[in-house]
């Protein structure tokens, strides 16, 4: 097997590594399939201000698939985002690969600690949780905290 490979393999097993950290956080206990996209701050601060209104460059944006979630445990057999009859689709993950090397220097951890913590964080706004009010972005830094415990990420 080629570098690339491999390289890619573990990439994908991180992924599901942390997806099902989240799950497991939540109390999720169905299948679920998120897109991931990396963009350029160009092609995110589009993407912001066409979505959102919000004429700047962003580490990450959401957009869930599914309504009125948050705490909730999704029940497959009432979704109708699922694909392949085996996973329910949450929605997309929209990362800016410039926002993550320069917030991971900012902040003194590596790239992918700090890609890792914005796919936590994307997906958590994929199960219904945001942190527009003191008291949800309390509720979110929670869920985010028992997540990267779970996983033994520092913090």
């Amino acid at each position: 097997m080629g570098k690339l490979v491999i390289e890619s393999l573990q990439k994908k097993l991180k992924l599901k590594k942390l997806a099902k950290a989240v799950y497991t956080v939540l109390g999720q206990k169905a299948r679920f399939k998120a897109e991931l996209v990396f963009e350029t701050e160009e092609g995110i601060h589009i993407l912001n201000k066409k979505e959102r209104g919000v004429d700047s460059v962003t580490d990450v944006l959401s957009f869930p698939s599914l309504e009125g979630v948050r705490g909730e445990i999704i029940d497959p057999e009432r979704c109708v985002t699922e694909l392949e009859g085996r996973y329910i689709f949450i929605g997309s993950i929209v990362l800016c690969e410039d926002k993550i090397r320069e917030q991971a220097k900012e902040l003194g951890h590596s790239e992918e600690r700090e890609r890792d913590y914005l796919i936590i964080h994307g997906l958590l706004h994929l199960f219904g949780y945001d942190h527009m009010t003191d008291e949800d972005k309390k509720e979110m830094r929670e869920k985010e905290k028992a997540i990267v415990s779970l996983l033994g990420m520092e913090e």
